[in-house]
């Protein structure tokens, strides 16, 4: 079946910042997480999937069409939920609600106040006034309303208190059980994506890292713990990050299978990754060791 998302070779050059030939693609009826440091290009992706910066070089396709020749069908099939959601303050959340509708064919009114009464909405309450729970409910609410095939979230759940983003993300969990809306999810909250994620894009610094099923990025990467003496070249060449401590050191490989033979009886402990973990650990050189001990005594 045709990906509702794909990236092929997108490129967007800055001043001082370039994202730099990054593909992957969302099946249906799932949700992805795209995570990665302050500044590493999620954002960047999101605009350039909405059209609201001009990609440089490369190809979007969402539901098979281009996202810029095909930009108007494209955009109706999206709902899109911010970090800080921006709607006409002036107005109520049902009239808010209103002025948006037109925009969406598929738009369903009864669906809206359904959502709007199931997540809390004064609907005549000042959008203005709206606390930023709120707000991120109202455009969830908006996004479900017109039955978007694709949902971008650009990092949704930061700053709300831990009842709402648990919530949050039960919905979204809730979401794709039709198969008929998937869900691109930008947040440096890995915690969330180890919830609720069937697949993990990582970027930084503009690049890919990877981008695969989620189970699979747990079966690939794990944590290693041994002594220093251990860290000869050949093994730190099959290492993604270094942590030295007072005991021994703490690193991350995508190799256990090579790593175990370069070091064959040698005592190493080897623990499951959790995507912070991986987010953490592959951010760092693998001679660029980060000591979490003064060892000049």
């Amino acid at each position: 079946m045709e990906p509702i998302l794909e990236l092929r070779h997108v490129t967007k050059a800055y001043e001082g910042f370039t994202l730099e030939d990054v593909s992957f693609a969302l099946p249906r009826g799932y949700i992805m997480g795209l995570i990665g440091p302050n500044g590493a290009g999620k954002t960047t992706i999101v605009k350039s999937i909405l059209n609201l910066v001009r990609i440089d070089g490369g190809e979007i396709r969402v539901a098979g069409l281009d996202h810029r020749r095909d930009e108007v069908d494209v955009r109706s099939r999206i709902g899109f939920v911010h970090e800080n959601p921006r709607f006409h303050d002036a107005l109520t959340v049902e009239r808010a609600a209103a002025v948006i509708a037109p925009f969406y064919p598929t738009w369903d009114r009864a669906e809206f106040g359904r959502l709007a009464a199931e997540f809390g909405l004064p609907r005549r309450q000042r959008v203005r006034t709206l606390s930023r729970g709120q707000r991120t409910r109202f455009a969830l609410a908006v996004a479900l309303a017109h039955r978007a095939e694709l949902l971008l979230l650009d990092e949704p759940s930061s700053g709300l208190d831990p009842v709402f983003r648990r919530e949050l993300l039960d919905r979204l969990s809730g979401v794709i059980e039709g198969g008929h809306t998937s869900v691109l999810f930008s947040t440096h909250i890995t915690a969330d994506l180890d919830r609720i994620a069937d697949y993990v894009t990582f970027v930084r610094q503009g690049r890919l890292v990877f981008s695969a099923a989620k189970d699979d990025v747990r079966e690939r990467w794990v944590l290693v713990k041994g002594g220093t003496e251990l860290l000869t070249d050949e093994v730190r060449a099959r290492l993604a990050g270094i942590v030295v401590h007072e005991f021994g050191f703490t690193a991350l490989t995508g190799d256990l299978a090579g790593l175990r033979a370069l070091l064959a009886g040698a005592q190493l402990v080897v623990e499951p990754a959790t995507l912070e973990d991986v987010l953490f650990y592959t951010g760092r050189r693998a001679h660029d060791d980060l000591r979490l001990y003064d060892d000049r005594r």
